[in-house]
């Protein structure tokens, strides 16, 4: 069945210092995003869709297209501050765009089958991509069916920094109830600490891994409206993908199966974990988890 990869890579990566999505990691100077894109093409997805900014729009595509080209098909769509809903209009103190949410609106013109929506700059590891098409194929007939990939707290945290989670709360069968966004947890040697919250770090985490079925493309654009109406006049509010699927849960309009994995996320919030990230992907290559040249 067709599956689409929907790559959010419009972020600014004001904590890095630069532009993360295209900083490379791996031993042939691969990205982040080209593990994620080799990893989605072994689970099945047969489409990827990249949502850049205009500004970086001709040096992003000279580059993907030239690795990736002949193994999957691309497309790519732009996160743009000023695509808002007729009758709303931008505060001039915004400069960022609006947050995941309109990120991935951002791509609804260019998907038309069950598609995961990543992070570019977020590793997450062959088996969360394994499960997640395994999800989107066997629900392929129920359009409110979703699915967000859960990650235990622990093997998402940084050593250089606090970072920012959706905290994940489940029935017994494992659907999602909620998803509370902590922007402030950091590791302690017990566990965690979110402010003055203390965490295990064996909660169920979400790295904005999702899986979602084109019918979402309605929710988020409905939900933005309401968003805008709501908070568009604060120049740092931001429209979260986790905050629609709460709405929906709330009001019986969709579930979402939480798969939880064993993955461990590598990432580089911060400058000084490139080093690490380096090394894991220099372990898995050795371990033959990778090719030394991904696209060869």
């Amino acid at each position: 069945m067709p599956k689409t990869l929907l790559v959010l890579a419009a972020g600014i990566g004001s904590r890095y210092g630069g532009l993360k999505q295209m900083d490379p990691v791996g031993p042939s100077g691969e990205f982040i995003l080209d593990y994620s894109v080799f990893d989605a093409i072994r689970a099945g997805f047969n489409r990827v869709v990249f949502v850049i900014r205009r500004e970086i729009a001709t040096d992003f595509k000279a580059i993907i297209s030239s690795r990736m080209e002949g193994h999957i098909e691309i497309a790519y769509a732009i996160q743009d501050l000023t695509d808002v809903p007729q009758g709303f209009t931008v505060p001039p103190e915004r400069k960022k765009p609006w947050g995941t949410g309109h990120a991935t609106l951002a791509g609804a013109e260019a998907v038309n089958s069950p598609f995961a929506v990543i992070n570019a700059d977020d590793f997450y590891g062959a088996e969360s991509y394994r499960r997640l098409a395994r999800f989107l194929d066997e629900t392929a007939a129920d359009p409110r069916h979703y699915a967000m990939v859960g990650y235990i707290l622990r093997n998402t945290l940084s050593d250089h920094g606090h970072v920012a989670r959706g905290l994940c709360t489940t029935d017994a069968q494992g659907t999602l109830t909620g998803v509370e966004e902590l922007t402030n947890i950091v590791k302690t040697e017990t566990g965690a600490r979110c402010d003055d919250r203390q965490l295990t770090a064996d909660e169920i985490v979400s790295m904005n891994l999702w899986g979602f079925k084109p019918s979402f493309f309605a929710h988020l654009r409905n939900e933005f409206q309401s968003f805008l109406a709501q908070q568009g006049n604060d120049p740092k509010a931001e429209y979260f993908v986790p905050t629609v699927v709460n709405t929906l849960i709330a009001r019986g309009e969709a579930r979402c199966t939480v798969l939880t994995t064993p993955s461990k996320w590598v990432g580089v919030t911060y400058p000084e974990e490139k080093a690490g990230v380096v090394a894991a992907i220099r372990a898995l290559v050795d371990q033959g988890a990778y090719p030394a040249a991904l696209w060869a």
